[in-house]
């Protein structure tokens, strides 16, 4: 951020990109953040983001994507990522532009996989940058310095986006991802975190911290109701996160 002293920032609300808004605001002269909302990310992604940008006094603004529009995501290929990364970014790239800005960053770190993240690629091709990655900055550290300077997200799980709860080579539409959203949803709301409810053949597999099955078994009788309102089956994966 010193290099360019006006930035446009890829904010998802997760931990990587606050800090990274964070960290900018402390050098940019001039910073903008961009957040993306489609059916793939949930309600609460965009409540934070604007949480934090209101604490920091960052200009954000909202771009709303049809990702179901685009068959070469719906069709859910194992580089899907990819196809989605392409419009949702193309989307900030272009929002940005307008807005006078030509430097677009994210918060990928050093922690992730470049090999395994068909998404990233789609990054590289259109020249976003990933400064907490070129930096060194892994996931630790950074929840650590946000703990420090006291960004409420310091601690917050990583939320990979709704699409991932689709099986590869299953058409993903509306239907499925409202179905993970609301069973999710209630599970948050009951308590619980870092856990995932995949969609498998109109069932729900959940997955949850070998900490909380506890609870889960406790609440086995609501959660089996609830779910059992949205889905034919409510599965429990042994392989806990």
């Amino acid at each position: 951020t010193t290099l360019f002293r006006s930035v446009a920032i890829a904010l998802s609300g997760g931990v990587d990109s606050v800090f990274l808004v964070y960290m900018a605001k402390k050098y940019a002269k001039s910073v903008k953040a961009y957040f993306v909302k489609s059916v793939f990310q949930p309600e609460f992604e965009k409540k934070d983001a604007e949480k934090i940008c209101r604490q920091l006094g960052v200009d954000l603004k909202i771009l709303n994507v049809d990702v179901l529009s685009n068959k070469l995501v719906t069709d859910n290929p194992v580089n899907r990522c990819y196809y989605c990364k392409q419009g949702v970014f193309g989307t900030i790239l272009e929002a940005a532009k307008n807005d006078g800005m030509t430097v677009i960053l994210d918060g990928t770190n050093a922690s992730d996989d470049a090999d395994d993240r068909p998404g990233m690629k789609a990054l590289q091709e259109m020249k976003v940058l990933s400064p907490l990655r070129m930096c060194g900055y892994v996931k630790s550290e950074i929840r650590k310095q946000s703990k420090e300077v006291g960004l409420f997200v310091y601690n917050k799980p990583s939320y990979a986006c709704l699409a991932t709860r689709i099986p590869t080579g299953t058409e993903i539409d509306e239907e499925k991802i409202k179905q993970v959203e609301t069973a999710e949803t209630f599970l948050f709301d009951l308590g619980f975190s870092d856990f995932r409810v995949r969609w498998m053949d109109n069932k729900a597999k959940i997955q949850m911290p070998e900490s909380q099955l506890q609870a889960l078994m406790e609440k086995r009788e609501v959660v089996l109701e609830e779910l059992s309102k949205i889905f034919d089956e409510v599965l429990l994966d042994l392989r806990t996160r």
